[in-house]
């Protein structure tokens, strides 16, 4: 893609790109196009297929975990697909999610009690259960909410790691 062609098109994304500056832009797209690949298939359209995401997101930060790699954020922890983060899902995620401490107590009460506070804090309708908007809301405010229930993006040295590696390498073109 020619400079003139990047920059125009970096413009018209920047409109809408809410949290990027046009250079982040930039490198983006240049990292998009760098990792794009030929499809296997003759009839599928060039891009970055499924496959080769998920591969990026194994050797790149070192994600295993089949749920995670096929699903954004909200949907690891809305574990049936309904729009929704319920009670049961939350308790299952922090069940899963907490080391199990031996005591007197039953386990089980420490994690309802968790998800009462989890709702209080991200259940913005009150509702009892957590919508996308609440949950976008939450994070937004508080970014550690966002592996509340577990994690669910790669960590932070790997994060810093591919962050300097993808500005390098499109600063260089």
């Amino acid at each position: 893609m020619n400079r003139k062609k990047l920059q125009k098109l970096a413009e018209s994304l920047c409109k809408t790109a809410k949290h990027f500056n046009r250079y982040e832009v930039e490198c983006l797209i240049n990292l998009f196009n760098n990792l794009e690949v030929e499809p296997s298939d003759r009839h599928a359209a060039v891009g970055l297929d499924r496959n080769s995401f998920r591969n990026i997101l194994h050797d790149t930060f070192g994600m295993t975990d089949d749920m995670i790699m096929d699903r954004d954020c909200f949907e690891v922890y809305d574990l049936n697909s309904d729009g929704y983060i319920s009670r049961e899902e939350m308790f299952h995620m922090l069940k899963n999610s907490l080391l199990k401490q031996p005591s007197e107590e039953d386990p089980d009460e420490g994690i309802k009690d968790l998800v009462e506070i989890t709702l209080k804090k991200m259940d913005y309708d009150h509702d009892g259960k957590l919508s996308y908007v609440d949950f976008e809301k939450a994070v937004r405010d508080e970014n550690l909410l966002l592996e509340a229930f577990g994690p669910c993006l790669p960590d932070m040295k790997c994060r810093m790691a591919f962050e300097v590696q993808a500005f390098q390498n499109t600063a260089e073109l």
